[in-house]
């Protein structure tokens, strides 16, 4: 049973007064001669025909509103509220019936409740149409305006709620555009201020900027094209000092902070101490040298993977090693792969043997050589009478000599002697001056010489270079067997290279055999190494001594030009010569070395 009575034609009292009400609020002027907008065909009804409370039509959603508008609307909207409630509390006094009616103040979907218990489909529609057009009024009323501008359903229920609590005051906006409450008094909306060091930095800034007047904006600019000029003529190579002097502050030390360095250094000397106690007794017993040579020792690269099966086992076999033949329990092999034919590797030629032949000189013996001069002699002197014989070379003069002067001339001498004696020493003086001449043409130049001798010195080392490898005890400060060491090197056309490094000196030197045997003599005969005095490992005196640890061949050279390198640890020498990959050198060397300090100090 409905709790609200009705009229035969449909009506009730409550919605013909809200017809009444709505026809004469249709065209309500504004203060600026704007009449208010018409009702909306989004307005929603309940199920027994009675009008909900008047919302912010579409017009009022527009983006543009006037403060004009606003306040007739906000107006308009309070007192339909209040003459609603008026007239239910009238109804509800005369018929007790009307007391389970909703109130005006109540929200939509709370009065929808209370009027149907059951709600239907079409309810449902309307509170979406409702929230829909919420939320219209939201997006597009934005700030402080979509604050006070409350959507319809809203403002329905701020009325229902003002019985249990205070009803907030509406806040609207002047003709300035200042936000203003329902007695006309400013409100101050707090603004937001930015929290970011650098935001704060722009804002002073774009402030300073407006405040600052034409003039110092042309003082900037002249201060800034002064700047510019500062900087075009500025030289950053010369250093300039400040112009203020920094002011220098106390540093206070932290107590005990000396003693702790002081114990720290007494900690130092004493292991100091220790270490060459230990190093002392290890001499004596002779620790300290083999532990050197384990260390020395180079390491014997065993291969990780090792085939289970050769290549060459492959070929015969039927399967693996581990095949055995079912007869005889034997490997099984096939039978097959071997024949009565032998298979001969290809010939290849070893790497040090020449692309040509080399054939030995033939050594003739002295009188072997005057015979075969005065065969070759006869023979140009026969050519030289056959040519004569046959006209085709004037026949020479008489070759005369103060010896043969008589015996050629005869009478002619005895006529006149002086012109004959001086006819005679004007042909010697010629046959002079031409064996002269042929001497000097034969003779070679400056260039053709130091050629000759650069020739003479080079060697081929084509088919595999001799190698040395010299220790000596101590290099470093003698400079006149330091020169001899590398100019006669550079002088014989050598490469390879000095390694400098305590009691072991070593010098490896690549060339022909000629140059190794110049240099050999060089090395242990020529210099004197016995002359000059080196510190040994107990810091005694002993005479410097050099010893060829090693000479062969190699497929190539290893250095370039000979050249002095200093190593202040073992490691470091080592790593030197395994970067030419001739590691093996050192080990020799620095081998030989720890054992004649072991053998010297027992």
């Amino acid at each position: 049973m409905s709790s609200i009575i009705t009229r035969k034609d449909g009506d009730s009292e409550e919605q013909n007064l809200a017809k009444k009400r709505a026809a004469a609020s249709v065209a309500v002027p504004g203060a600026d001669g704007v009449e208010a907008p018409k009702k909306s065909r989004f307005d929603v009804k309940e199920k027994n025909g009675d009008e909900l409370l008047p919302t912010i039509t579409a017009a009022a959603a527009a983006s543009s509103l006037s403060s004009t508008q606003i306040k007739l609307m906000m107006a308009h909207a309070q007192r339909e509220i209040e003459e609603r409630k008026r007239a239910l509390s009238n109804l509800r006094d005369k018929d007790p019936l009307l007391a389970s009616v909703p109130s005006i103040g109540m929200p939509v979907a709370m009065a929808a409740q209370a009027l149907s218990k059951k709600p239907t489909p079409e309810d449902a529609d309307k509170a979406r149409k409702i929230a829909e057009l919420q939320a219209q009024i939201r997006a597009k009323l934005t700030g402080n305006l979509a604050n006070l501008i409350q959507p319809t359903a809203v403002a329905a229920a701020a009325a229902a709620a003002a019985q249990q609590q205070e009803r907030p005051k509406p806040l609207i906006l002047d003709d300035e555009g200042r936000t203003v409450d329902k007695s006309g008094r400013a409100i101050n909306i707090p603004t937001v201020t930015p929290t970011l060091k650098a935001n704060i930095r722009a804002k002073k800034r774009e402030v300073f900027q407006r405040q600052a007047g034409p003039s110092e904006r042309s003082g900037e600019g002249a201060a800034g094209s002064a700047q510019d000029d500062a900087i075009k003529y500025f030289d950053d190579r010369i250093a300039l000092k400040p112009t203020v002097r920094n002011k220098r502050m106390l540093r206070f030390h932290e107590p005990g902070k000396f003693q702790q360095l002081a114990e720290r250094m007494r900690m130092k000397s004493q292991l100091e101490r220790l270490q060459n106690e230990i190093s002392q007794i290890a001499r004596k017993t002779g620790i300290s040298s083999a532990t050197k040579l384990a260390l020395i020792a180079p390491k014997q690269d065993m291969p990780d993977d090792v085939p289970a099966m050769e290549w060459w086992d492959s070929v015969i076999l039927t399967q693996d090693l581990q095949t055995l033949d079912e007869g005889s329990g034997k490997i099984s092999i096939r039978q097959t792969a071997i024949s009565n034919l032998i298979e001969h590797p290809t010939q290849m030629k070893p790497p040090n043997e020449p692309l040509k032949p080399v054939y030995l000189p033939v050594f003739l013996t002295k009188k072997e050589r005057k015979k075969l001069r005065r065969q070759n002699r006869r023979e140009a002197w026969k050519e030289e009478q056959e040519k004569i014989r046959l006209g085709l070379v004037a026949p020479p003069e008489p070759k005369l000599r103060i010896s043969n002067l008589m015996r050629v001339l005869g009478s002619d001498a005895v006529q006149d002697p002086t012109k004959m004696e001086q006819h005679v020493r004007e042909q010697m003086a010629k046959r002079q001056k031409a064996h002269e001449d042929a001497n000097n043409a034969r003779k070679l130049t400056s260039e053709q010489k130091s050629e000759k001798k650069q020739r003479k010195l080079k060697e081929d080392t084509s088919c595999g270079v001799h190698v040395s490898v010299y220790r000596i005890r101590d290099l470093q400060d003698n400079q006149s067997k330091k020169f001899k060491v590398e100019t006669n090197a550079k002088q014989l056309q050598m490469t390879g290279t000095v390694a400098l490094f305590r009691d072991c000196c070593v010098v490896v030197v690549e060339g022909g055999p000629k140059q190794q045997k110049k240099y050999r003599r060089l090395m242990l005969t020529r210099i004197k190494w016995d002359e000059d005095l080196a510190k040994g490992n107990d810091g005694q005196d002993v005479p410097n001594s050099c010893v060829l640890v090693w000479e062969g061949t190699s497929q190539r050279r290893h250095f370039g030009e000979i050249k002095f390198k200093i190593f202040p640890m073992e490691k470091m020498a080592r790593e030197f010569f395994q970067k030419h990959q001739v590691e093996h050198y050192w080990d020799l060397a620095y081998s030989g070395a720890v054992l004649e300090a072991s053998t010297d100090q027992q």
